[in-house]
């Protein structure tokens, strides 16, 4: 029980110190930079096929540790078993490529006491953590033609129950802030959404009977469903992803963020 009375009062401390430091205000910007994927079609996570990504960013800062923060990104992400070393992923020779539209909210906490316009307080390491929700609408090509793969049912899902396009995640990250001036500050982050879905490459399970994924979704399906080099691979049952593990994406980037609370004045020496 000392031990929890203990514990109580060194939280209020702190929130207390927090609430005495505190320099509440608005911060908004942009970011701009790279982002990745991890899942079946990349399970040596790879960062080799970086794709664009960027987004807009409003952060509200409740005192110098603490802030929360929404961002609206977008990012391409894919990958292509012909670029694996592993001879099933090869002879498996399944590809996707995926535009995201993210929505992410977190909660912030700096290392060190960060205070925008203090010649002292100026920068700081941090990290985050939150959930986010994304769309996602997995595509490949057969013959120059690019397709929506959620809609072939790949691995044979009931027609007009296919996955959804729109999931969520949890995200953690880290990064480091400085001040450039009293009101604008650069941000370097990266941080990774592992998402509750398993079909951002719309790989996840087995092989689906071919005979009954031509009568359901037609020839295409079946032709984006099996790709493999290799006679037997694609057979009705065999592994075709793996239900373990859910993907994975992963934003890096430099923002840049305008403040627009209140900056306490410097203290000015007394004339003795």
């Amino acid at each position: 029980m000392r031990y929890i009375l203990k514990w109580t009062l060194s939280a209020v401390f702190i929130f207390q110190v927090a609430i005495i430091t505190a320099q509440k205000g608005y911060e908004l910007g942009g970011w701009i930079g790279t982002s990745y994927y991890y899942g079946d079609l990349n399970t040596t996570l790879k960062i080799t096929k970086p794709g664009i990504a960027g987004g807009l960013i409003a952060r509200y800062n409740f005192n110098t540790r603490i802030s929360v923060r929404t961002a609206l990104s977008y990012g391409r992400v894919g990958a292509d078993d012909a670029d694996s070393r592993n001879n099933f992923e090869r002879n498996r020779n399944l590809s996707f490529r995926s535009h995201l539209i993210d929505m992410t909210n977190v909660v912030e906490f700096n290392f060190f006491r960060y205070e925008h316009g203090h010649s002292t307080y100026n920068k700081t390491p941090y990290f985050f953590g939150g959930f986010n929700l994304f769309y996602y609408n997995p595509t490949a090509e057969l013959n120059g033609v690019k397709y929506e793969l959620r809609d072939l049912g790949t691995e044979d899902q009931t027609l007009g129950q296919e996955y959804s396009s729109i999931s969520a995640g949890l995200v953690l990250g880290g990064g480091f802030k400085f001040d450039i001036n009293r009101t604008v500050s650069v941000n370097v982050d990266i941080s990774t959404r592992f998402l509750f879905t398993d079909y951002l490459d719309d790989v996840s399970t087995v092989f689906p009977d071919k005979v009954k994924l031509l009568q359901t979704r037609g020839e295409i399906a079946v032709a984006l469903s099996d790709r493999s080099l290799t006679d037997g691979l694609g057979e009705n049952g065999r592994q075709r992803g793996d239900t373990k593990g859910k993907d994975k994406y992963t934003f890096v980037g430099i923002s840049f963020m305008k403040y627009f609370g209140g900056i306490e004045c410097p203290e000015i020496s007394k004339i003795r």
